[in-house]
């Protein structure tokens, strides 16, 4: 028997190819060819076995998916998936718990340098002709090193933050709903705080909590005010997380000295969004968890947990989501 699996975002021939590489015995691959709630309904009509990675799971979707045995997130972020509806069918749903995060951690640490050091900045004005030299950039360059750094959410990703920052001697502070063992603390070298005082502390803001209802616009206008004139946010989450409108009055008034942002509340960012015109903003296109390192381990991940569904055998407990 074949199983059939879907990616049910956009690839390229190439990864395509990469991807069909590491598939299971009796397994099949392809992928969406366009953009589109419609045509996702038609890939996934006849497929056992689908991966989601930045594309919306709708309900209708999942409705349509007549054969599905697991939906599987590429990364972490369910919020992108509408698991209840996946209950409802009797769907499972898996992700690959913990694959992305130093990716990830180590893309915080970059944004946090660009922002810090105004890279980004330069960079684009040197290619467009503009020497800009001390002085002339959207915010006073300044060290990491020593700085002191909240982290809102200590998972996977933000304790792997934790651990880089020690190489640059930074105070790390964390805001967490239920704070760690106090031997873990000091294993990461970080002190609990709640949420207001982690921002009225902390030289840069950096985010790795999930989107939920709690967390949604959870940087509003009232975060931005409790932050340090000065302070640097940093965004690898979700987009929904941090109040747009918000950030855009807290850089451009430099309430705060500088963003960087890898994640938006709608994806691709539009090209007329104002926050393009922000010189004190790095924005990059949610590429923190990619890299050519880690593709082959989450692929074969993904794939044995498909070998597994269709087997009848158990999924690793940190996988599971529905």
């Amino acid at each position: 028997m074949t199983h059939r699996i879907v990616l049910l975002d956009m690839t390229t021939p190439a990864r395509a190819e990469a991807l069909r590489a590491l598939l299971p015995a009796g397994f099949t691959f392809t992928h969406a060819s366009e953009p589109g709630e419609a045509h996702q309904m038609a890939v996934i009509a006849d497929a056992d076995f689908a991966i989601a990675g930045q594309v919306a799971v709708s309900a209708a979707v999942l409705g349509a998916a007549g054969r599905l045995k697991l939906l599987h997130k590429w990364g972490v972020g369910v919020d992108n998936i509408d698991v209840e509806a996946a209950r409802a069918l009797g769907i499972r749903v898996a992700r690959t718990t913990g694959s992305n995060a130093l990716p990830v951690a180590e893309f915080t640490i970059g944004l946090m340098l660009a922002a810090l050091r105004n890279i980004a900045f330069a960079h684009e004005r040197l290619k467009q002709g503009e020497w800009r030299g001390p002085g002339q950039t959207p915010a006073e360059p300044r060290l990491l090193s020593g700085r002191t750094v909240g982290i809102v959410g200590l998972g996977a990703i933000g304790s792997n933050v934790a651990r880089l920052l020690k190489g640059f001697g930074c105070r790390v502070l964390y805001a967490k709903r239920v704070p760690l063992p106090t031997a873990d603390e000091a294993t990461l070298g970080v002190t609990h705080a709640p949420l207001g005082e982690l921002l009225a502390q902390s030289d840069i803001v950096s985010l790795h909590c999930p989107l939920t209802d709690e967390t949604a616009n959870l940087i509003d206008a009232a975060a931005f005010g409790r932050m340090k004139p000065g302070a640097i946010l940093v965004n690898v989450a979700r987009g929904g997380v941090v109040d747009e409108d918000a950030l855009h009055a807290a850089l451009a008034s430099k309430r705060i000295a500088a963003a960087a942002m890898d994640v938006f509340s709608v994806e691709p960012l539009l090209a007329d969004s104002k926050l393009l015109t922000l010189d004190n903003l790095v924005v990059t296109s949610h590429l923190a968890a990619v890299t050519t390192d880690t593709f082959e381990p989450t692929v074969r991940r993904m794939f044995e947990n498909f070998r597994r569904t269709a087997e009848g055998e158990a999924l690793p407990e940190a996988d599971i989501v529905v």
